[in-house]
């Protein structure tokens, strides 16, 4: 902040270029005095591969471009509340590259989903993929007709993609990042974070042929966040579960939420569908938030979960005391962590008392619960 002292400016960067011609790594964050002149002289580091911005208000897409244009090696680029980044000609010269492995970008207003398809063949090398829209401006974005077909007409290999992480999006047919997602042969890691219109089909679709997934992350956005413009919201069920289940025998890590536990989303994720998950793949690590379907019976079903090594549950009201208990019984279980799970009470607790189970338990915001910080939950020889 400029109240602690001089900021970098333009100057300071020409300096930069200047001195370490063999720049390979560059991050800035909150540079709020660099404009565009000064991030062109960085042009002249043809070595310059990553490239991370964290919120330069300046810049506008003149100074990605002249990036772009002159560091033919850029393989990381991070773009974070770049606010004025508008003029989209750099994504069609970084796609005629063919160099971009490591691309995020988030909260740009000037950057939708649509865009993205300009990056053309540079697809093919993408490994990891990071795309948040600001969600006040979510709705406020028209769809480029042009871009639409462009997308539909134009095959996206992402045989490259490890890591796919949407948040905000809005996802349906012909537009923009639901085109890639069934595209994505050797994914690992994919995170949807309220994505709007995302249906069974897409997850279906990615789990078919995303074999080797090893982690998988849904937050759903309740009814009331649906925009207008959709007359008919799409909704994911136990369809796409059962297909992850079926298809994804690498899967480790699962996390299930729901965004509003006042208004929760009419997306059928039943116990049926988590527990599907859970005995046909060797999950590590579960994590449900407002996942009101999961009660005791599940905590019981868990109990046969030979791989399960953390478990985290926030706000899953439907499991009281009785299904705390059965948290002894679980053959691997190492790290548990409860928030604001109103029926747990420090009677739950009592089985795991010395058991030596447990090497991390963190409770938050359970009021019913005022004991458990003083329960001795390591090896019976330890202090």
């Amino acid at each position: 902040m400029s109240k602690l002292g001089k900021q970098l400016e333009d100057p300071g960067l020409c300096v930069l270029s200047d001195t370490c011609p063999f720049l390979t790594d560059l991050t800035l964050s909150y540079c709020t005095f660099i404009t565009d002149a000064g991030l062109s002289c960085l042009a002249s580091c043809s070595k310059l591969s990553s490239l991370k911005l964290n919120f330069t208000p300046r810049i506008t897409g003149c100074g990605i471009f002249s990036i772009v244009v002159g560091c033919k090696n850029l393989t990381v680029l991070h773009l974070i509340r770049c606010l004025n980044v508008s003029n989209l000609e750099w994504l069609e010269c970084l796609g005629r590259l063919e160099t971009l492995k490591d691309l995020c970008i988030k909260n740009c207003r000037g950057i939708g989903e649509g865009a993205l398809v300009k990056l053309g063949p540079t697809w093919r090398n993408i490994k990891r993929l990071q795309f948040e829209v600001d969600a006040n401006y979510r709705y406020m974005k028209l769809y480029d007709r042009l871009a639409v077909d462009r997308w539909q007409k134009q095959w996206v290999p992402c045989e490259s993609m490890v890591e796919l992480s949407l948040i905000n999006c809005i996802i349906s047919p012909g537009r923009g990042l639901a085109c890639i997602l069934d595209k994505c042969k050797n994914l690992e890691k994919i995170h949807l974070d309220m994505c709007i219109g995302a249906r069974d089909c897409d997850i279906i679709g990615l789990a078919k042929n995303s074999r080797n997934l090893r982690s998988i992350s849904i937050r759903v956005p309740s009814d009331f966040s649906l925009p207008l413009l959709m007359d008919n919201p799409l909704r994911l069920t136990d369809e796409s579960l059962m297909s992850v289940a079926q298809n994804c025998t690498l899967l480790e890590s699962v996390t299930l939420s729901f965004s509003d536990g006042e208004f929760p989303s009419l997306s059928s994720f039943s116990l049926d569908g988590i527990l599907s998950v859970i005995k046909l793949c060797p999950v590590k690590e579960l994590s449900l938030d407002r996942v009101y379907s999961f009660n005791n019976a599940g905590m019981e079903a868990l109990c046969s979960a030979d791989h399960l090594q953390t478990l985290e549950l926030a706000r899953c009201q439907e499991i009281s005391d009785e299904g705390v208990e059965l948290l002894a019984r679980y053959p691997r279980l190492r790290v548990l962590r409860l928030t604001k799970c109103l029926g747990v009470t420090d009677d739950g607790f009592r089985p795991l008392i010395g058991s030596g189970k447990l090497e991390v338990l963190v409770v938050n915001d359970c009021p019913q619960e005022t004991l458990v910080h003083s329960f001795c939950l390591f090896q019976p020889n330890s202090t």
